[in-house]
C-alpha cells in the first residue's frame, strides 16, 4: 500500500488563510497534513529571507526529534506570498523538499497582489478604501457590496499585518526559475494578477517531472471555489512522483529564529 505523502502547507498570511480551508479539509483525507504557520508581529521588520529561515529551522528540528527513525521529505504547498516562501525554500534547501506545489504564483515571483495595490495606489488619485474595493473585484470577481466590503476589510488586514514584499516605498525583485526538485505550477485561467503570459513562462522552467496547469474557471483563489478538481490535481500528480523518498538528514535542531512561526495538524472538520 502507497504510504500518505507528508505534506507541509504553508500559512504566511493568517487573514487569507479561510480561502485555503476547503481545499486542506479535502486533501487531509487522503494525507497527513501539517500547516506550518507565520504571524508578523507589529515591530518586526518585513523579510522574507528570515521567514525561510523559520521554516528551516522547524524542518530541522522536526528531524532532529525523529531521532534515529527515518522522515520522508516533505511536500510542500502554499497560496501567493506563502508560496514565494515555498519556492525561495526549495531552492536554498532542496534536500528536505519531496516536491513543490504552487498555487497562484507567477513566474516573477514577487508579483502578487499586493504589487498591483501599491501599483495602484501610486497611479490614481484615490483613497485606500477605494483601491481596496477594486482590487477584491480584480480577486474575486463581482460580489455584492457587503461582501466586497468585508473582502476589503480582509485585504487590508493582510496588507497591515502580514508578511508583505511591498511598500508604497519599496518594490522587492525575487528572481525568475524553478526549482531542482519535482515542481507542481496551478493558476486559475481568469486570474486577473497573475496574467496568462506570467503563467505560460513558467514552461521555459520545467523539468520533465515538472507540470504546469490552469484550474478552467479559476480566479486567483480558485483553490477556495473548485477545491475538489485541485485537490484532485494534486494528488495525482503526487501519485506519479517516485515512491521511494530519500529521508530527512538527521541534524541536531537549531533554535527558531522567530517565535511566532508554529504549525499544527488538520483534522477533518465540516465547517473548516
Amino acid at each position: 500500500m502507497r504510504k500518505r505523502p507528508d505534506v507541509l502547507w504553508l500559512s504566511v498570511s493568517p487573514y487569507l488563510k479561510c480561502f485555503d480551508q476547503r481545499l486542506m479539509s479535502h486533501l487531509v483525507k487522503h494525507s497527513s497534513v501539517r500547516r506550518w504557520k507565520y504571524c508578523q508581529t507589529i515591530d518586526e521588520p518585513c523579510s522574507v529571507d528570515g521567514v525561510v529561515s523559520a521554516l528551516h529551522s522547524y524542518l530541522v528540528s522536526r528531524s532532529a526529534m525523529a531521532g534515529d527513525q527515518p522522515l520522508p521529505k516533505v511536500h510542500l504547498m502554499g497560496h501567493g506570498v506563502s508560496g514565494v516562501v515555498g519556492l525561495l525554500y526549495a531552492r536554498k534547501y532542496p534536500q528536505y523538499v519531496a516536491s513543490l506545489t504552487l498555487l497562484s504564483v507567477s513566474s516573477m515571483p514577487a508579483v502578487n497582489w499586493q504589487a498591483h495595490y501599491y501599483a495602484l495606489r501610486k497611479l490614481l488619485p484615490c483613497s485606500r478604501e477605494i483601491i481596496l474595493g477594486q482590487m477584491t473585484k480584480l480577486l474575486f470577481g463581482q460580489q455584492a457590496p457587503r461582501f466586497t466590503t468585508a473582502l476589503a476589510q480582509l485585504l487590508a488586514k493582510d496588507l497591515d499585518g502580514n508578511l508583505t514584499l511591498h511598500s508604497l516605498a519599496h518594490s522587492s525583485h525575487i528572481a525568475a526559475g524553478g526549482v531542482e526538485i519535482p515542481m507542481l505550477v496551478c493558476n486559475g485561467a481568469h486570474d486577473d494578477i497573475v496574467a496568462a503570459q506570467q503563467q505560460m513562462d513558467w514552461s521555459q522552467w520545467l523539468k520533465p517531472e515538472d507540470k504546469l496547469w490552469n484550474c478552467p474557471e479559476g480566479r486567483h483563489f480558485f483553490h477556495f471555489h473548485h477545491y475538489k478538481v485541485v485537490a484532485k490535481t494534486i494528488m495525482d500528480y503526487w501519485r506519479q512522483l517516485p515512491t521511494s523518498l530519500a529521508a530527512l538528514p538527521t541534524q541536531s535542531p537549531e533554535k527558531s529564529m522567530n517565535q511566532t512561526a508554529s504549525s499544527e495538524n488538520l483534522s477533518l472538520c465540516p465547517n473548516q
